[in-house]
């Protein structure tokens, strides 16, 4: 499933229009992001927005940060700190564990 196919499912469930949900999720600056952004999003129009939304959108929406964060395609910030300071032979056993853990 997509990032926005994830958002528009957990929004619907929720019971929440887009024009609501949008004005919950803030950007950096502080505005709220438009209506047209998310029904972008939600259709997988744009790329999956940053990680500082994508927390939001998590909260929102009550869904583990971890998962969406992700299915848009990426890692936690402090997960990709921690691998690119680690020993290449760590990261190829952690990414190993995941794998055999995930079905």
């Amino acid at each position: 499933m997509s990032f926005g196919q994830i958002i528009v499912d957990a929004r619907r469930k929720a019971r929440i229009s887009q024009k609501q949900l949008a004005a919950r999720i803030k950007k950096e600056d502080g505005t709220q992001i438009s209506p047209q952004y998310l029904n972008d999003i939600e259709r997988d129009r744009r790329n999956p927005p940053s990680e500082y939304l994508i927390r939001q959108f998590a909260k929102e929406l009550a869904l583990a940060e971890e998962y969406l964060i992700l299915a848009a395609g990426t890692l936690p910030s402090e997960l990709r700190a921690r691998l690119t300071d680690s020993d290449p032979k760590s990261v190829v056993r952690a990414f190993r564990a995941f794998r055999k853990n995930i079905k």
